[in-house]
This record gives C-alpha cells, sequence and structure tokens, in this order.
C-alpha cells in the first residue's frame, strides 16, 4: 500500500478536482450505492469554518469526512459525509479517518465534544472510538440512524 496523503480544507481552499472528486464519491456512495436519493448539497460545505478532510492514495480519493463546527448541525462540533471508496473498504482506512477526524477536529475546536447521526449498523465501529449511543433508532432518507455523541475529555 503506498503512503496516504491527508488534506483537511476549508470550502475556500479546495481546488474544482478536489471539489469534484469528494462529491462524486459522496453521490456514489449514499445516493446510488445505498438507493438513497436526497438532497446531497446542503450549504453546510460552503459554511466558512467546515472542514473536508480527504485521504489520497496515488491521485485517487480513498476516503472523505466533513467536519463542522459547533452550532451548525449540533451545538458540539460534528462529523458527517463519512465515506470510504468501496474498493478500499476492509482495509483499516475507515478507522484511519476517524482517527483524523477527531485529531483535525481537537486542533479546529478544541474542548468540544462529537455529535455524530450515525447509521445504525455502523455503531459498534463508533462505538470502538468511545462515541455513545445518545438516541433511540431514527430513519433518515429511509435508513436506520442514532445519534451518538464523543465526550470532549475523551478525543
Amino acid at each position: 500500500m503506498a503512503n496516504i496523503e491527508w488534506h483537511c480544507k476549508p470550502f475556500s481552499e479546495l481546488s474544482n478536482d478536489q471539489l469534484y472528486e469528494f462529491i462524486k464519491l459522496r453521490i456514489d456512495i449514499f445516493v446510488v450505492e445505498q438507493t438513497c436519493p436526497y438532497s446531497e448539497l446542503d450549504d453546510k460545505d460552503r459554511d466558512n469554518q467546515t472542514h473536508h478532510l480527504m485521504a489520497y492514495e496515488a491521485g485517487i480519493l480513498l476516503a472523505y469526512a466533513r467536519l463542522l463546527p459547533p452550532g451548525l448541525s449540533y451545538s458540539n462540533s460534528s462529523i458527517g459525509r463519512f465515506a470510504v471508496l468501496l474498493a478500499r473498504r476492509k482495509q483499516g482506512i475507515g478507522t484511519q479517518l476517524m482517527q483524523q477526524c477527531m485529531t483535525n477536529i481537537a486542533k479546529l475546536w478544541p474542548k468540544t465534544a462529537i455529535s455524530i447521526s450515525a447509521q445504525q449498523h455502523l455503531q459498534d465501529f463508533y462505538q470502538g472510538f468511545g462515541f455513545k449511543k445518545e438516541s433511540g433508532v431514527y430513519h433518515e432518507d429511509g435508513i436506520p440512524h442514532i445519534d451518538m455523541l464523543l465526550d470532549k475529555d475523551i478525543h
């Protein structure tokens, strides 16, 4: 496996190619693969505090997550649009992506808890990083989700 390059940038610093690549990855996963037609672009991408975390290997986007500041989606900071290229799943990239999310959030918004809206089937994955279930199951775009929280003292 070649070296993975990590980039964490606000919207204003994204190249056209980076923007295209992560929107394509998100649509390929959340709209096409999960057969879930929804409005992918919600204006949170362009918020001046939102950061886009991208993992590249040999020029190919492998993984992506959107880091949101406190107050935009939740009172805490949050992670959204967590995505790993289908061909690269089950190879530890999702684990690396979550570690990078937590590291970058600690730098961007120190001492804030992290809230997520997690697909229910990924509950154990997120619990492995210290997230705790905060809600019952609810359906978002037809997919079962739960709210989870990582206490600010853990990350």
